[in-house]
Order: structure tokens, then C-alpha cells, then sequence
């Protein structure tokens, strides 16, 4: 039998769970597979029949990133009786292949309400990643991938890339929080000859200093306390393929020695280990602070810096390319409505505004906040100021305070009644020039000028007309 045996009572429901796509296993608290289906075997790469090791425990046969760490799934259970719900980690088969695999779990007890383990299922992503990065390669220069540009600061950044892409050396990519980064060096993997082997990110800020060297290098049963078995690093699981160090400058001295090396030499030794392990990586790093300087510091190992900047990329602020924001907010409305089942086509026009003026500390990742807090508060088709988080709001009062404010609020004012006419009289003649023109006593060339000052545009299938509108049909 190619799995432990079941009970007789089991074996109806065991003939079920060998008719369903996703991979089903059982885990007990002692951390031994009870039960595998077939999709979970042929996930594994085991043939029908194939016999399996007796009663193997789950870390040995998975071999998953989250294995032997505290993220291990069946260790929340017992500890915080926790489910997983799409949780996206990788899997090992029994060829060294990796598999991105979505995993969701539950907890087993008995009769009388004990914990006696849990039931995992899996699947395979493999196919969906696939097919997302055939889409990127459809979507047209102003979104390359998740890319959004029409700047030439950025567009430049873009054109360079699959020169960057198809060379082995070292990518340093510096840029303010939130710009993109990971986005970056994503780009430069799917464009490289590497594109159908690994991308693996690490945020080397999140791991604690005791942590992160294991993490990178990976390390061998007893290494440490709570070591129980051998474990891949990050450069292992990123063989052939991209590794990603977001906050670089964060990594610890000893750890920077080891990468250095990696660099130099491509090979390492995992922590507790005296073998060398060779790997095939290309290191794409990146940070939000100023490496130089801490270089000049101290802080920094200076050869290993100038083995990372081989190739550096600066990516500027979304305050330093302004004209990519209608784009990026077109490209995010567009990815809401279909993550949230929404059908928002419009900002209108005090809202666009108010976007506009906004100084993103937080750059594009912000930008992508405030519109999901929109949406979720956006009972309609339109996004309002309302709609928009209220810091937005106060951001504008604390602008406009000034000794002329009572001056500048009843300007304010008047601005909203205007653009209320208009766009009533537009509605009411269907967009007929002429009429609106005599309805509101403005000439022709007056009011295109307030047509293209408030930014309004027709739109056939609402009933409200002033609006930044949004192309949901890309």
C-alpha cells in the first residue's frame, strides 16, 4: 500500500478523498503522516503503488520552507489551536522539485473533543503561475508585469531592464518604502533566462539576528536548540533561479561575511555544518536607506557593497513622477474591482484632487491603501472625498490654513457650486455645447476650459457625468 493503512471504517471516506484534485494529508501530534490521498502522492511525485517509509514523519516526506520553524503549520495548531487558510508556501517533492502550493488546514479531535492532530490540504499553483506570467508577458509597455509607467524616469528604469535581466551580475535596487522594489527585481527575473526556476524573496528586516543567518544558509539537525532535523536555507530553495534581499542593510556582520562569500565564490556552509554547498544564484538586493553612508559608518561591509552595486537601480518616489499617478490609479481601481467584485468606474472630481495634492510618504504602496479604504467605504460607482480615509481630509485643512483661509473656503465653495452647474446642464442637453452654453450664459471656449479644469468626462452608461474615468475593459 502506497500510504499507511486505514481503518475499515475509514475506507468509504478515503475512496472520496482519492477522488478530489487538491492534495489531502493527516498529521498527528507526533508529527506522523496518518493518511495521504492520491493527489497528495502524485504532488510528491510518487507513482501508484509506490510504497512510502513507514508512518514518515510530515517535515521528511513535504520538506516545505515552513518546516522545523516556528511557522510550521502543525505547531500554531497545537500552540494557538490555529487554522491556515490560503496560506502560500513551497513544497519539495521527492526530486528536489519545488512547488508553489496553496495550503489550508484543520484541526482534528476525537470523540470527546480532544486535539489529536490535523488535516492538511494542498494545491499545486504551479499551473496558475504559469498563466499569470504568460498574461505579464501580453500587457503592453505602460504595464509591464504589475509595472505601471508613464514617466521617463521610470519608463528609462523599464527599458533597461532586460539588458539587466539577461546578465548574471548583482542588482542593487535602492528606493523609498513603498516604490516597488520587490516589483523591480520581480521584473528582472521574469525577463531573465531564469524565469522558470525559483524567485525567492526574503525580508531580511522581518528575522530576528538570530534567525536570519539559518534562514539564508539553511542548517543541519542540531545546529541549535530546537534544530531537529536538516533544513534548506533560502540560496538553496533560489538554486538556478533569483534570490531577493529586500532591507539589506539590515543583515547582521556575520551574515554579511557569509554573503560576501556567497558572491565571490558561490558556495556556503550551512549553520552547525562543515560541508560546502554549492549554489547557482543571482542576488538582487534592495534597501530604503543610504548604504554608502553606512558604509562610511561602519555599519556596512565596503567590498561587500561594491560586490552589490555592480548594477544599481534608483527608484524614484511617487512625488518624484507625479504623472504615473492617473495611470497607477486606473491600474488599482481596475485590480479592486475585480478582487472585490466591485464596479467602480469614476473619481470624481473633488476626490481626483484631493489624490493629486497628496504627498505619498508612503509612495505607491499608500496610494494602493487609500484606494482600497475607498472602495470598501464606496457604496456605488463613484469614488467621493467621503469615501477617501480622513487624513486626506485634514491634510487639506492644515494647507490651506492661512490669514485669507475664510477668502480661500468660500473660493472653495464657489469652485464646487460651478462645477455642480455644469455638470447638470450637461446632463440635461446631453452634451450639447451649444445648449449648455446658453443655459449657463459661459461661451464655447469658457467652457471647455472649465470642462478641462474640472476634469470631466462623458460617460454613456451612468448617470453621473463629472468624473475621472476609468477604462475598465483593458
Amino acid at each position: 500500500m502506497s500510504t499507511p493503512a486505514i481503518d475499515k471504517k475509514h475506507y468509504e471516506e478515503a475512496i472520496l478523498l482519492d477522488c478530489i484534485g487538491d492534495g489531502v494529508v493527516t498529521i498527528g501530534l507526533d508529527m506522523k503522516i496518518r493518511y495521504m490521498n492520491r493527489a497528495m502522492r502524485e504532488l510528491l511525485g510518487y507513482e501508484e503503488g509506490e510504497p512510502l517509509a513507514q508512518l514518515p514523519s510530515c517535515h521528511l516526506l513535504v520538506q516545505g520552507s515552513i518546516c522545523s520553524t516556528p511557522d510550521c503549520i502543525l505547531e500554531r495548531a497545537i500552540r494557538n489551536r490555529e487554522k491556515v487558510r490560503n496560506y502560500e508556501t513551497v513544497i519539495q517533492n521527492k526530486d528536489g522539485r519545488k512547488i508553489p502550493v496553496s495550503l489550508n488546514t484543520d484541526l482534528l479531535r476525537d470523540e470527546t473533543g480532544n486535539l489529536i492532530g490535523i488535516v492538511e490540504t494542498y494545491r499545486d499553483l504551479s499551473q496558475i503561475n504559469e498563466l499569470k506570467a504568460k498574461l505579464e508577458q501580453q500587457i503592453g509597455n505602460r504595464v509591464r508585469g504589475p509595472l505601471v509607467a508613464r514617466s521617463k524616469t521610470l519608463q528609462g528604469i523599464l527599458d533597461l531592464l532586460p539588458q539587466v535581466a539577461n546578465a548574471k551580475a548583482t542588482v542593487l535596487i535602492e528606493g523609498e518604502s513603498g516604490t516597488g522594489k520587490e516589483l523591480i527585481a520581480r521584473e528582472i527575473h521574469r525577463l531573465s533566462p531564469r524565469r522558470d526556476q525559483p524567485f525567492v524573496a526574503v525580508n531580511c528586516a522581518a528575522l530576528a539576528e538570530g534567525v536570519l543567518e539559518s534562514e539564508l544558509f539553511g542548517h543541519v539537525k542540531g545546529a541549535f536548540t530546537g534544530a531537529i532535523s536538516d533544513r534548506l536555507g533560502r540560496f538553496e530553495m533560489a538554486n538556478k533561479g533569483t534570490i531577493f534581499l529586500d532591507e539589506i542593510a539590515d543583515i547582521t556582520p556575520l551574515a554579511q561575511v557569509k554573503l560576501l562569500r556567497v558572491l565571490q565564490e558561490s558556495e556556503f556552509e550551512k549553520v552547525g555544518g562543515n560541508k560546502t554547498v554549492k549554489v547557482d544564484v543571482r542576488v538582487v538586493a534592495a534597501t530604503n536607506k543610504n548604504l554608502a553612508a553606512a558604509v562610511e559608518e561602519g555599519k556596512f561591509r565596503d567590498d561587500l557593497y561594491y560586490r552589490l552595486q555592480v548594477f544599481p537601480i534608483r527608484v524614484p518616489s511617487l512625488r518624484e513622477r507625479k504623472e504615473d499617478l492617473l495611470p497607477l490609479i486606473e491600474h488599482s481601481i481596475t485590480r479592486l474591482n475585480r478582487t472585490m467584485g466591485k464596479n467602480v468606474r469614476h473619481i470624481d472630481g473633488p476626490a481626483l484632487k484631493l489624490l493629486e495634492a497628496h504627498r505619498y510618504p508612503g509612495n505607491v504602496r499608500e496610494l494602493e491603501n487609500i484606494l482600497e479604504h475607498a472602495f470598501i467605504r464606496c457604496p456605488d460607482h463613484t469614488i467621493r472625498s467621503e469615501h477617501l480615509p480622513d487624513y486626506l481630509l485634514s491634510d487639506r485643512s492644515r494647507q490651506e490654513r492661512s490669514p485669507s483661509e475664510n477668502e480661500k473656503d468660500g473660493g472653495a465653495t464657489l469652485a464646487v457650486l460651478e462645477q455642480e452647474a455644469i455638470v447638470q446642464a450637461l446632463e440635461q442637453t446631453n452634451w450639447d455645447y451649444k445648449r449648455t452654453c446658453k443655459i449657463l450664459g459661459l461661451s464655447r471656449s469658457t467652457l471647455l476650459r472649465r470642462i478641462k479644469h474640472y476634469k470631466l468626462l462623458r460617460v454613456s452608461d451612468s448617470k453621473r457625468s463629472y468624473s475621472f474615468q476609468i477604462d475598465t475593459h483593458k
